[in-house]
């Protein structure tokens, strides 16, 4: 598993720029106007048009021109937005101050960014925070690249080595025999020639990026023309690179707001109805059979990694809970236990795995690890449902691929549809898939037993 901490380094300037934002509008503001509502207000609105400027977007080859043009252009709606709250607010207050205030948050911001800018390329310059790259094929382009990051030590790329199978004396080795290497060496990047591999290798490449959670990109041959899902990255003046389209959660904006809504949810779940639902259903549990109430079994998530998953317990104890899922007329299942199954109640729990961090509300279920062995060998993009956490719903389940597994092709369906949820992602697909499962809690599911 490889453990990447750039996607750390947006949010930490976010942090660092609305720390300085409070401390500039704190120390230079009059007293006597002074009023929190303008610095909620402010920090408010540089969060939300960093996103929308794609102020953070700042990637390892990103010229220092470009740098300036996404201040210029994030600089001039954040002071649209600055004055836009004195038209808001008539009190007047800070008024006598707000163009000293804009000037030093201006200034304070722009120095930090082009400060770190230039930190960050001093320290990969010294070795450290880089990424592992192979190049697989060769031509002129896949030559440049690889000159490229042999010189430029500020990009932060270490390069590995080339695998083509055309004679070439800096070669590792064959294009199938890149597949291990890159295991063995836990590579970050892929660069793949477009020139010397058909579209089946790479397709084969693709999935086996995606399967690796490796980043793909691909060197273009110019007298093809490519997919909508790739976009142009250009690594120097001359030197054009395809990146494969990027899924949604690659973007941490949208990790953010899946968290921020996933921990209110579960708070409010928590607080207003497990409070109250637990004692009951502590009893009743208790009552009918032997053991506890609460139900702990390890199941894959997030990058394969197990953690503990909570539901109220359904079954009587037995051996083969970590074995072998429900299956229809079960007799494992209590009389409650069926009817907490039919209506989905027994998986409540997982509301503070997602208050842990293990869980989503929405997303693929998690599985058992014996049971996710056995399914990585019957389906192809199996492992890319560890690319995001485990929810407590799902696509696969609001569509009808819920419960038992039957046949290879009730796996296959669900993966498939865990696959395009992962790709597709959007806020309002999880809302719908929330409904969808509400509406189904009062319809009954027949898959559900």
């Amino acid at each position: 598993m490889k453990h990447r901490y750039s996607f750390l380094i947006s949010p930490l300037k976010l942090f660092i720029d609305c720390l300085s934002i409070f401390l500039v509008i704190y120390f230079t503001s009059d007293s006597d106007y002074y009023n929190l509502a303008f610095i909620g207000f402010i920090i408010s609105f540089w969060t939300v048009s960093t996103i929308l400027t794609k102020y953070y977007q700042v990637l390892r080859f990103t010229k220092f021109l470009r740098l300036l043009r996404l201040a210029t252009r994030h600089y001039f709606i954040f002071t649209l937005g600055f004055f836009a709250f004195f038209g808001i607010y008539k009190e007047g207050f800070i008024v006598n101050n707000q163009f000293l205030i804009l000037t030093t948050i201006l200034i304070t911001t722009f120095s930090l960014k082009i400060l770190i800018f230039f930190s960050l390329k001093w320290y990969r310059n010294l070795g450290r925070n880089f990424r592992k790259v192979v190049v697989i094929g060769i031509d002129d382009s896949s030559k440049k690249i690889i000159t490229l990051f042999n010189k430029n030590k500020t990009l932060g790329y270490k390069y590995l080595g080339c695998f083509s199978n055309k004679i070439y004396n800096d070669k590792i080795g064959s294009i199938e025999d890149s597949f291990q290497f890159i295991i063995d060496n836990s590579v970050d990047e892929i660069y793949c020639s477009l020139k010397e591999l058909n579209s089946n290798t790479v397709s084969k490449i693709r999935s086996f990026s995606n399967s690796n959670n490796i980043n793909l990109k691909l060197i273009p041959d110019s007298g093809k023309l490519y997919s909508k899902d790739q976009s142009i990255e250009f690594y120097d003046d001359t030197l054009v690179v395809l990146n494969v389209k990027k899924l949604p959660f690659e973007f941490n904006e949208n990790y953010i707001i899946k968290r921020v809504f996933d921990f209110f949810l579960a708070v409010f779940v928590c607080l207003f109805i497990m409070s109250w639902l637990i004692p009951i259903l502590w009893v009743l549990i208790k009552i009918e059979s032997k053991g506890p109430a609460i139900f702990s079994q390890k199941r894959e998530g997030v990058d394969g990694i197990q953690f503990i998953c909570y539901k109220f317990r359904s079954m009587k104890l037995n051996n083969q809970a970590d074995k072998v899922h429900a299956v229809e007329n079960d007799n494992r299942v209590t009389r409650l236990g069926a009817l907490m199954r039919k209506t989905s109640i027994d998986e409540l729990p997982q509301f503070f795995n997602v208050l842990k961090g293990d869980m989503s509300v929405v997303g693929p279920r998690p599985h058992l690890p014996s049971l996710s062995s056995e399914y990585q060998k019957d389906v192809d993009d199996y492992l890319k449902r560890h690319l995001v956490k485990p929810g407590i719903t799902g696509l696969a389940q609001v569509s009808g691929y819920r419960g038992e597994i039957k046949k290879k092709s009730d796996i296959k369906n669900r993966v498939r549809l865990d696959v395009f949820y992962i790709e597709n992602w959007s806020f309002l697909l999880d809302v719908k898939i929330i409904l969808m499962t509400v509406f189904n809690v009062f319809k009954g599911d027949e898959n559900a037993y």
